[in-house]
């Protein structure tokens, strides 16, 4: 993977549709040779053990998180022309 210091800095203050979308944009362009089952399996131990890095960060666990919308933007992605 590259460098992803931009992106990183970016989280925690996205707040609307635009901000998500221009995340997004530097993300895909600093993506390189990770294959997408690779990356799926990254995001799901991530989120195993996603207490313990809010936890190690400082930070509270976010409440209230939309589990179903996150599976459909993963779904949507895989069918979506």
């Amino acid at each position: 993977m590259g460098d992803f210091m931009e992106e990183y800095m970016l989280l925690g203050k996205i707040k609307s549709k635009k901000d998500f979308l221009y995340f997004m944009n530097l993300y895909i362009n600093t993506m390189k040779n990770v294959s997408i089952k690779e990356y799926l399996e990254s995001v799901s131990s991530w989120v195993e053990d996603m207490e313990g890095y809010y936890k190690n960060t400082n930070q509270e666990i976010p409440k209230n998180i939309n589990w179903d919308f996150i599976a459909t933007l993963f779904y949507v992605g895989s069918i979506y022309e």
